[in-house]
């Protein structure tokens, strides 16, 4: 069984950011700072008032058994593609690696080899400072606004790659890619394109060089994809946080623990997320959250059950929650269905079951947004 699921889902089916970052951590000497990842979504499939997880039987198998062999690759982003078609992989980093740096002082070395072979080493943090401050000056824009730990990333990681370097940058305008300065970049669009969406770009004016499809290539849009998001939430026990212009592409950060809420009938009403060093929710006593996708007004509400969701199933490398048969999962997924409100499970327009967070959590939320927006925590003197 776990070589079955590790020949349908091999180590190399993975983007190849992934084994970048993974040796820029290394070069970083960050390789060994413990973190914590979420794997989420954050639409119901199929228009749907819910969402069914099964499936941690073979997820546990294939993390038991996940490793590499001595297979070569060289170069799509996809490097599983690229290892049987011999198609060249190139990409970025993800959000992740940009968030887990918070100052100049996280990147290493500080101090590089000149490329035409001067003995004396170049200062790459006080280079980088200089050519900033000509940048700004050249696109007019504000240099308080430019947030070191962004800046720390985006260095690392040209630090790491120096021949190949190919930044992403995120929901943030391209109308400064019109500077004559720039004409040698080249843009490139994605996020869930599709055929409709690359008729209505042509459609209007822009700059975009490059198309990258990804979703729409692999799966049937009649079979809508699950569009699963996988971030960084806490490196050495700090929250990060990944902010965008689209609020539904914001994450929330901290390590956390889940709560499922249950009326006096037995229907489950809500799940709440909590940071894990809170105490949970206790029956029979009214607590103040922040249902997702509202107007951010809190929700007063009473459980008449609480049971906690989050379960440690593999710890470090070996699985400590017991397997299940199918026909144990499938028991179990038809036991819950029948907890559900007949409201969420209507074929036309159900009403979407509610995920909300703790009043702490969002406190949280809150004050690192605050403080994205507020920060000017970048000098350009050098």
């Amino acid at each position: 069984m776990e070589r079955s699921i590790r020949d349908r889902a091999p180590p190399l089916l993975t983007d190849l950011y992934q084994f970048t970052m993974a040796y820029a951590y290394w070069r970083a000497g960050r390789h060994q700072e413990p973190a914590v990842f979420e794997l989420f979504f954050r639409d119901n499939p199929f228009g749907g008032g819910f969402s069914l997880f099964a499936g941690l039987h073979d997820c546990l198998l294939f993390l038991r058994s996940f490793h590499f062999t001595d297979e070569g690759f060289d170069l799509t982003s996809n490097v599983q593609a690229g290892f049987l078609f011999g198609i060249p992989v190139a990409g970025t980093m993800a959000h992740s690696y940009v968030t887990s740096f918070t100052s100049l002082e996280e990147v290493w070395p500080q101090t590089l080899v000149a490329l035409n072979g001067d003995p004396d080493p170049v200062d790459f943090i006080s280079l980088t400072k200089g050519w900033l401050s000509r940048v700004c000056e050249l696109l007019r824009a504000e240099p308080g606004k430019i947030h070191e730990g962004e800046l720390a990333g985006f260095l690392s990681y040209a630090i790491t790659y120096p021949q190949n370097f190919l930044p992403v940058i995120d929901s943030y305008s391209v109308g400064c890619f019109s500077t004559s300065a720039f004409d040698s970049l080249i843009i490139v669009g994605t996020n869930n394109i599709s055929e409709q969406s690359m008729d209505e770009l042509n459609k209007m004016e822009n700059e975009i060089d490059v198309v990258g499809v990804g979703t729409h290539l692999v799966t049937c849009t009649k079979q809508p994809s699950l569009g699963c998001v996988y971030k960084l939430v806490e490196v050495r026990g700090t929250p990060r946080m990944k902010i965008s212009e689209d609020p539904k592409k914001s994450t929330v950060p901290g390590r956390k623990s889940v709560y499922r809420l249950v009326d006096a009938e037995g229907h489950p009403f809500l799940d709440l997320v909590c940071l894990a060093v809170e105490s949970p929710p206790v029956a029979g006593v009214s607590l103040s959250c922040y249902p997702l996708g509202s107007d951010d007004s809190p929700a007063s509400v009473t459980p008449a059950q609480v049971t906690c969701l989050r379960q440690e199933v593999f710890v470090k490398g070996q699985v400590t929650h017991p397997l299940c048969s199918a026909a144990e999962t499938r028991a179990k997924v038809q036991s819950s269905l029948q907890t559900v409100h007949p409201r969420h499970k209507r074929l036309h327009e159900p009403d979407s079951y509610i995920v909300a967070l703790s009043k702490k959590l969002h406190h949280l939320v809150t004050e690192t947004q605050k403080g994205s927006s507020n920060s000017s925590n970048f000098l350009l003197a050098n």
